[in-house]
Formats: C-alpha cells, structure tokens, sequence
C-alpha cells in the first residue's frame, strides 16, 4: 500500500493476528482491501468487520437490496475498490446489469424491482440532499418496516466508513483490475 505498510502475518503482533484469523474464518475468505490499512488498529479493524458482517449478510435486506446500497453508496463515495469488488455480487444477487452501469456512469437507473427503486430513491436523495424527506421516509417505513430503515441507514453509514477508509489509505485494487468510476 502506498500509505500504510501492508503487514505479513509474520509482523503482526497477537491482536492483529486474532483478528486475521476471525476474518479468513468467516465468509469473507481473505483480508484485503479497506481491512488492511485498519489491521494497523485490530481493535477498530474487529469491530468494523463485525458491523460490516451483520450489514452485509445479516441485515433484514435480501442480498439485492444490500448490493444495491453498497454499490450507491460506493459511487457517492468515488470508492473504487468497493464498487469494484461488488459488481459481481450485485449482479449474482439480481442487481441488474444496465442498473449497475447507470450507477457506475452516475446515470438515473431503471428497475422492474420496486424494492430496488424506493431504496435507490431513498439513499440517492440522501447522498444528494444530506437528508431524506418525509414522503420518502414514511413510504420506506410503509414498505419495509421500522428495522429495515434502520438496517438501511446502517448499510449505508458503513459503506461511507469503508469508503473513506479507502479513499484515505488508498489500498491498490486487484492486480488487473481497473478503476470502474470516473
């Protein structure tokens, strides 16, 4: 990494080695990307992953709204690791494919889904007001319920955390992997 050394497991020390271990237990696999730079706190890095875990697969959202809301929140955020690694997932998890170029291109996307639409309609409203009217609130609330706006706002939020932390200590994306935002 260009910022923060990237640690061997050799280098790390017993906190930072626990943690690994947690991580490429679990169903992320590996360490990389924005969990790099945070394994240099692995207290920080801990609790990240496991907020990211429960965002990601265990929030009351089914992996196409989740995917989606990563990749909104990732193209707020220019963070192109993220919305690099999540094309894909989007994709398997019924994003649809010119839906995820309209986002990439910063384009209004089209869905047949109107789950898809409302929560692009609610986060994009957010990422470009800072706030989200009360029309669109109480619909969502309507829609999915008091905990799933929660859930939503949390995806969200922990996306934005990621993407700075990205954006910040600028981790290198896959080796042939070129950036997706402009």
């Amino acid at each position: 990494m260009k910022r923060m050394p990237e640690l061997t497991y050799e280098e790390m020390d017993a906190d930072q080695r626990a943690v690994v271990d947690k991580i490429t237990a679990g169903p992320r696999g590996s360490i990389h990307g924005p969990f790099l730079p945070l394994l240099h706190s692995p207290l920080l890095l801990d609790r990240v992953q496991e907020l990211g875990l429960l965002c990601r697969f265990q929030s009351s959202f089914p992996p196409k709204i989740s995917e989606l809301l990563i990749l909104i929140s990732a193209r707020f955020w220019t963070a192109q690791f993220e919305f690099s690694s999540h094309m894909e997932s989007a994709k398997k998890a019924g994003v649809p494919e010119a839906a995820i170029e309209a986002i990439r291109t910063r384009q209004e996307p089209h869905f047949d889904d109107p789950d898809q639409t409302m929560v692009y309609n609610f986060a994009n409203e957010f990422f470009t007001t800072n706030k989200v009217s009360d029309a669109t609130f109480d619909a969502a609330v309507e829609r999915f319920g008091r905990r799933s706006i929660v859930d939503l706002v949390g995806i969200m939020g922990y996306y934005a955390l990621i993407a700075m932390t990205l954006n910040i200590f600028d981790p290198p994306l896959p080796e042939g992997t070129k950036p997706p935002l402009e």
